[in-house]
């Protein structure tokens, strides 16, 4: 881990600070009511009935029954969060007054801070092509706070984003069931099999950052462009608008594929925009997810 400077530990304390109110007033009873309230420790198996949750299916007892079974559990007193955060060349870029990275550390603030008020343990994977850094799921405020400050102080690689490994490695280590947040922006090499693998055993959630700089290539005429994560230097004519229809048109094939991915394996998804940041977003994911479990239970 690299030295701590000052400017940092300021920053961790702005976030603390920032986040604290909705952590205590929104998210802490939020969290309790969709993660805690719904069961997380292995139990029984059961046959499957209309409503229940594809995640649950468990596919082993299926093919030796020659029908659906699923997976029972009962509520644990405590449960294991996981961050998987992507520290990718791409992380550093942002065009207002927030790039990815410090996103980042903003959603793992509030995450790790709601579920320690929730006796929660909470663990954290800073990747890029591979895993550069790992904290084991530890209790307590402080603990909470060294992850942040992990996020903000751990060096951007310029290596390319490729969640492979560090999603293989959760599936690896995490021994229950656990909660994973990726937060990332997801501009990487296909990983559907890690993904189906890991939201088979955990309650998976893709937090998506979304930075308005690369939704719309803007009329700059001949421009040089960067690839954050190659390093490749490439100049386009940005005053044409073919060259710019383009680029949208990529944006958009992108983004429908990986929310096509995400439903097809039913993983849920939140997008943070930089922009407009976190909160809307997360209470929103809270709520749908809250009113989901209701309905289900109900049936």
């Amino acid at each position: 881990m690299p030295a701590i400077s000052p400017d940092i530990l300021r920053q961790v304390k702005r976030i603390e600070l920032r986040t604290r109110g909705l952590v205590n007033s929104r998210f802490v009873g939020e969290y309790h009511s969709v993660f805690k309230g719904q069961g997380m420790e292995f139990s029984e198996v059961r046959e499957y009935q209309p409503g229940d949750e594809v995640r649950t299916i468990d596919w082993n007892v299926s093919a030796r029954m020659r029908r659906l079974f699923v997976k029972q559990y009962v509520e644990e007193r405590e449960l294991t969060v996981l961050l998987i955060v992507d520290t990718s060349g791409s992380s550093r870029f942002g065009i207002g007054d927030r790039d990815k990275q410090s996103m980042a550390a903003e959603l793992a603030a509030v995450l790790a801070l709601t579920a320690t008020r929730n006796n929660d343990r909470v663990g954290l994977i800073l990747c890029s092509d591979h895993p550069e850094h790992i904290v084991p799921p530890r209790k307590g405020r402080r603990h909470a706070l060294r992850l942040v400050r992990d996020v903000l102080a751990w060096p951007t690689s310029g290596r390319a984003t490729n969640l492979a490994t560090a999603l293989d490695y959760a599936v690896r280590v995490l021994p229950h069931h656990a909660i994973v947040f990726v937060i990332s922006d997801f501009v990487t090499p296909t990983i559907e099999r890690q993904l189906r693998m890991l939201s088979q055993r955990h309650d998976l959630v893709a937090v998506v950052l979304d930075d308005p700089g690369e939704r719309i290539l803007p009329n700059l005429g001949v421009t040089r462009l960067v690839d954050t994560e190659s390093g490749t230097l490439i100049e386009i004519d940005t005053s044409d608008p073919v060259v710019r229809d383009r680029y949208q048109r990529d944006v958009q094939a992108e983004r429908a594929a990986r929310q096509q991915l995400l439903r097809r394996l039913a993983i849920d998804e939140v997008v943070v925009r930089t922009e407009v940041g976190w909160a809307e977003p997360l209470l929103r994911f809270f709520n749908t997810r809250e009113i989901r479990g209701r309905r289900i239970r109900r049936r």
